[in-house]
């Protein structure tokens, strides 16, 4: 797996990371732990070293099955995780980046991944009763108190994102971006290639759309977050089907996957851009991972872009109520 660097910092990364969420929560039930642990450490054995989770998943549970897969690695991999929400019983309830909510985070996060410090301590979401100078402010703190090495956000617009910037450097933005969410193109990549900082696209292949495994009939568990997600709904999917056809022609003609196109595409449009693509199986894990050794060329990535163009994708991402807790 080859290697890169989150903008102008000195984080290396695999060209790939490993989203941890969905063996946890958003998808259906919580992946049985062993299992949970044995695909984090097959990740890890095929090169991965970049492993993404949050407090919010679960909550907390993700945390400890980081904690357990990466503990006998520790020392090879980066761990990055999330504050930011604030919870009751035993759910999301709103947004909370206070400096002692942050600080309180960190302690018992650094329990749970069993490590003495954070990679990368990602912002989960801007809350706006909190001036984002103070949120970034408390993670330099963090940062000078060895707790901490880089500082993220998620979901940040522009003007926040400079503005916590210039309090504390910010490592890497993690926001949703794929072939069929191209929204960060307009303002973010531009701004961040600016500031010299690296992207972390999550939801890479379009909450598992893009591989071509979803169509109108599908049935996701009670529990699925794809069943508030306008985008997911019945006359939705079947519309935004052409997309997906579309992919896999040009993933027949390249002898890859659709996922390992759309994969590839993001590879290789910054060498600042890192996806972290999840899954809870071992054979989509390695399929993914081939998407690191698929090269698109310029005359590829131009053929893309015309077999993509005058194709629009229907629905929101969220349901308003998590439209809401996205910063402009």
């Amino acid at each position: 797996m080859q290697k890169r660097l989150l903008g102008k910092s000195n984080l290396e990364v695999s060209a790939l990371g490993f989203g941890c969420m969905g063996l946890s929560s958003g998808f259906g039930p919580p992946t049985e732990r062993s299992q949970a642990v044995s695909v984090i450490r097959a990740a890890f054995d095929r090169g991965v070293t970049f492993f993404d989770t949050a407090e919010a998943y679960g909550p907390y549970l993700n945390e400890e099955v980081v904690g357990e897969a990466l503990a006998p690695v520790r020392d090879q991999v980066v761990i990055a995780t999330k504050f930011g929400f604030r919870f009751a019983d035993g759910k999301i309830a709103g947004l909370n980046s206070h400096p002692d909510r942050i600080r309180e985070h960190v302690e018992a996060a650094l329990k749970r991944l069993r490590t003495d410090v954070i990679d990368l301590l990602y912002q989960h979401r801007v809350d706006p009763e909190v001036p984002i100078e103070d949120v970034a402010g408390a993670v330099k703190d963090l940062i000078t108190q060895g707790k901490v090495k880089h500082f993220g956000m998620s979901e940040a617009g522009a003007k926040t994102i400079r503005r916590a910037h210039a309090v504390q450097p910010v490592t890497a933005l993690q926001s949703e971006y794929s072939l069929w969410w191209r929204e960060p193109e307009e303002e973010i990549l531009p701004t961040l290639e600016e500031l010299g900082i690296g992207f972390v696209p999550f939801s890479p292949l379009g909450k598992g759309f893009l591989t071509g495994a979803i169509n109108q009939n599908t049935e996701f568990a009670q529990n699925d977050f794809r069943n508030l997600s306008p985008r997911f709904n019945e006359e939705n999917r079947k519309a935004n089907q052409t997309l997906v056809d579309v992919l896999g022609s040009i993933a027949e003609a390249k002898k890859a996957t659709r996922a390992q196109i759309a994969l590839a595409w993001l590879l290789a449009q910054k060498p600042w851009i890192v996806p972290i693509p999840g899954t809870t199986k071992l054979h989509r894990l390695e399929e993914n991972l081939g998407g690191a050794n698929v090269t698109l060329n310029a005359a590829d990535l131009k053929q893309i872009e015309e077999a993509l163009a005058g194709i629009e994708v229907l629905g929101e991402r969220y349901p308003e109520f998590l439209q809401r807790m996205i910063d402009r």
